[in-house]
């Protein structure tokens, strides 16, 4: 291949301005100072290239591949593992102007969406028809459609609706030939041929930008009902969790777990009261829906009083009001207040089956003490579909000695027993070893192919997820 000399940030900026009517470029004096998410290095291309149409994106595309440039494409920087972080040289491809609901088609409950809609304001857009999203996120209000198609995000509802794969009609995406590829199917049986457009779901990126998505939507169920509980284990918790999936008159909505480390720790740093906490039990909270606000409350409270002994309950409150459910939530939700102590914290992200789980956590604690002290995890995280979250309470980054040793640890045995060393964030560079050594070799051969057939010359997302 030849060698092409790179262009700088603004050569990049001056060659493009001007490409496309639809195409705003942003240079480096413009991305400087700008906030840039979760990772500092997501900015550093100092180029943002925001077209507002398919065709925009398209001819950007064109043109990058034509100049040797390296495109990043970018939702709502977000992302936990490093996938969206940029380079000098490359030019970030950002989905901010992408941002129309275009068509919600109420009767069919789908819903046509540029990628860069955020998850909180499609959710929004949806509402005034009764309408809502099959799948939510704790990160709705940065996360866009496009970038949790990318990374095929699950979230709270995904053991119920499954995750964004299971909620993707049809799509558009611009190849790296800059080729548009519109598969906007708008109904759930298509048996024609392979499904193309699945190679983008979890693609991070990899394979082409998407810029447009159907998905399907379901009626809001606004009458909630939230409780805190104690349980001394996860198979506790799903007991609890299956006896409210079975009961006719009501609707699961959630069922997050929070292991006693995290749910000692959060609870001091928010003041909230948890003396009514018996021993060292872990939190689970529920959120159910029903037909009104007071037959999802009594409804609430009448099932956990019918399985409370059985269950081995050990303590609970049901939210009697909007605010104390909010604050019930924000236990949860507000999962980042160990940075503060802990700056950097090594954090993953693995899902196992759920009947597992208990063991899987009881194993990870002694094969953390058997790398030292001071390796203690805050375990948190999705119980009824076995997505947990984990996070080291020592500051990183670790040394490399130490990080593998982290990492094995954490992901033992985790495909042996059919679960995935990354359950939602995607692999982007910080799970680059643990995909090598975890994923499937002819799934990694396969991919490889894929790549090498749409992007030849490696310019989409280059390093990320290790083609």
């Amino acid at each position: 291949m030849a060698s092409h000399p790179p262009l700088s940030p603004h050569d990049i900026a001056r060659a493009l301005d001007g490409l496309h009517p639809d195409l705003r470029i942003l240079g480096p004096d413009a991305v400087a100072g700008r906030h840039p998410g979760e990772d500092p290095t997501n900015l550093a291309a100092g180029v943002v290239a925001q077209p507002a149409s398919t065709a925009a994106a398209a001819a950007l595309i064109s043109w990058c591949r034509a100049n040797h440039v390296a495109i990043v494409p970018q939702g709502g920087l977000s992302g936990l593992v490093g996938g969206g972080v940029s380079r000098h040289g490359d030019v970030i491809l950002s989905s901010a102007r992408l941002n129309r609901v275009i068509a919600i088609h109420v009767d069919e409950e789908t819903v046509e969406v540029e990628a860069g809609v955020t998850l909180e304001g499609l959710q929004a857009a949806l509402a005034p028809h009764g309408l809502t999203t099959g799948i939510d996120l704790g990160s709705r209000g940065s996360a866009t459609i496009g970038g949790m198609v990318s990374t095929n995000a699950g979230g709270i509802l995904a053991f119920r609706n499954g995750v964004m794969r299971h909620q993707i009609l049809g799509l558009e995406a611009v190849l790296p030939s800059g080729e548009i590829l519109s598969d906007m199917t708008r109904v759930v049986k298509v048996s024609a041929g392979p499904d193309i457009k699945q190679i983008f779901i979890g693609g991070e990126g990899a394979f082409g930008f998407v810029t447009r998505v159907v998905m399907k939507v379901e009626p809001i169920r606004p009458h909630r009902a939230v409780a805190l509980l104690g349980v001394t284990n996860a198979g506790r918790a799903l007991e609890i969790a299956a006896h409210l999936r079975r009961h006719p008159s009501l609707l699961l909505e959630a069922a997050e777990m929070m292991w006693p480390h995290y749910a000692r720790d959060h609870a001091q740093l928010k003041g909230f009261d948890l003396s009514w906490l018996e021993g060292g039990a872990s939190l689970l909270l529920v959120e159910i829906s029903a037909q009104s606000a007071d037959h999802a409350t009594s409804l609430l409270e009448e099932e956990l009083a019918a399985i409370w002994d059985a269950a081995d309950i050990k303590g609970g409150i049901v939210a009697q009001s909007s605010e104390q459910a909010r604050r019930f939530w924000d236990l949860r939700e507000d999962s980042g207040f160990y940075f503060s102590a802990f700056p950097q914290a090594p954090s993953f992200d693995v899902s196992l089956p759920p009947t597992l789980v208990d063991h899987y956590v009881a194993e990870l604690a002694h094969r953390l003490r058997s790398i030292g002290s001071g390796y203690d995890a805050y375990v948190y995280g999705h119980i009824a579909d076995g997505n947990l979250h984990i996070a080291l309470a020592t500051p990183g980054p670790l040394s490399p000695d130490i990080k593998h040793d982290v990492e094995d640890a954490v992901y033992a045995g985790i495909t042996a027993c059919g679960g995935s060393f990354s359950a939602e964030h995607g692999v982007g560079l910080d799970k680059h070893r643990a995909y090598l050594e975890h994923a499937d070799p002819g799934k990694q051969a396969l991919a490889r192919q894929f790549k090498t057939l749409l992007d030849p010359d490696g310019l989409f997302n280059p390093g990320k997820v290790p083609f």
